[in-house]
């Protein structure tokens, strides 16, 4: 193929002469591309707000709480309840060494946290240190819980955002200032800004964390905690200990281990297994329906092209009659394709950026709703695949076209 500028002016004059159909057709690889950048964009940016309920929550959790048993065991009748307990923490982590973490956790409701005239609704949630494994804070300032906090019984907390925020409408570092939870001082040092929409005894923003040991005694549990909460180390599924977490338990609280509903086990692994099988056939959707209005663009292009040669018969066999070779038509015919496809396929790439960017401005999110640069050129190569696919058929016909038969149709 030649690529000098009379062939440029060439193609311009023919997409010039037959712009009706050079529109239709350009729209149709304009939507296409379109269509499928923007899906994979707008899917992107749905998964990244999704996944930002579950930001700093760990995907290899799972959370225990006691229930009534279900079933007799051993002489004693169903219905029974009974609580898991701190000797339980140390049982789990020497039973089952696959688990990383195991955090016990209590909590109080409906308490008001108190700055001077100011009141917030809160929840106090009383945790170890190594509870920011499960839940990772996001601290704007300030530290988490320590474990000499715990030991030591100090009266400190780690307040939410909508807590600080409600408490210090001014903003400022509020660590070292002292308030009252439940009718007890704390002292404030941190603030977490978690955005997680999980709620594991309280949502994040609105609780107030303090050490387990001090809840203990504030509110009388002695050994009983309300949940725990577990991490399987890397590379073991939460799944595969489940069973064994059950039996350990169920042998030291006396109940069926079979039985599912005394012990309500909380697997975050499956919900996260859930999200990204839904992300993988939502994916999958995107392509096909993508693909296949690219492919029927291209067929378009195919047609309209041929129907171009059919008209330009006369033409093409006097530029042969000429001295044109079939190599020089060929030529024309391929790069009016490629020139077609690639100008209204770069149309559809800027336009849907332009409306992803308008979409992330709308949710706040700009940095979600975005495509990969990498995607970009992956879709510029498949315009151009198609825009030679394209223009296969009518450059072969318009190849084959003799002089003789031009004028006859003449």
């Amino acid at each position: 193929m030649r690529f000098d500028l009379d062939s440029y002016r060439e193609i311009a004059d023919s997409l010039t002469r037959n712009k009706s159909r050079s529109f239709l057709t350009g729209f149709g690889i304009f939507w296409g591309l379109f269509m499928l950048l923007f899906l994979i964009g707008g899917g992107k940016g749905v998964k990244s707000m999704l996944s930002a309920n579950f930001e700093g929550f760990a995907s290899n959790a799972a959370i225990m709480v006691s229930q009534n048993t279900s079933l007799p065991y051993k002489g004693m009748q169903e219905g029974r309840y009974w609580n898991l307990r701190l000797g339980d923490v140390e049982r789990l982590r020497t039973l089952i060494p696959e688990l990383d973490v195991v955090s016990p956790q209590l909590s109080r409701w409906g308490v008001n946290a108190v700055y001077g005239d100011l009141s917030s609704s809160c929840s106090m949630k009383g945790v170890r240190a190594d509870y920011s494994k499960v839940e990772a804070p996001s601290l704007k300032y300030g530290r988490y819980i320590n474990e000499v906090d715990v030991e030591q019984e100090r009266k400190v907390c780690v307040i939410g955002k909508r807590i600080y925020e409600e408490l210090f409408p001014d903003g400022g570092d509020p660590c070292g200032q002292y308030i009252a939870v439940g009718g007890v001082y704390f002292r404030i040092v941190g603030v977490d800004y978690n955005a997680s929409n999980i709620s594991i005894n309280g949502n994040s923003s609105q609780s107030a964390v303090v050490p387990i040991s001090v809840a203990q005694k504030l509110y009388n549990y002695g050994d009983v905690v309300e949940l725990i909460c577990v991490t399987a180390k890397s590379g073991v599924q939460m799944t595969s200990l489940e069973g064994r977490i059950r039996q350990v338990l169920a042998r030291n609280h006396m109940f069926d281990p079979e039985d599912e509903p005394a012990l309500l086990v909380l697997n975050t692994e499956q919900i996260f297994n859930l999200v990204d099988a839904l992300f993988r056939g939502v994916n999958f959707l995107i392509w096909l329906i993508g693909l296949g209005t690219l492919l029927a663009g291209a067929i378009g292009v195919s047609n309209i092209m041929m129907v171009t040669v059919r008209e330009r018969t006369t033409e093409i066999g006097i530029r042969r009659a000429i001295g044109a070779t079939p190599r020089e038509i060929l030529s024309q015919i391929m790069m009016e394709s490629v020139t077609l496809t690639l100008v209204a396929g770069s149309a559809g790439i800027v336009f849907s950026v332009a409306m992803l960017s308008l979409l992330g401005m709308i949710t706040g999110r700009a940095d979600s709703f975005q495509i990969d640069f990498s995607t970009a050129v992956l879709a510029a190569l498949m315009l151009t695949l198609l825009g030679i696919a394209a223009g296969m058929a009518p450059a072969s016909r318009a190849m084959n076209i003799k002089p003789v038969d031009a004028m006859r149709d003449e």
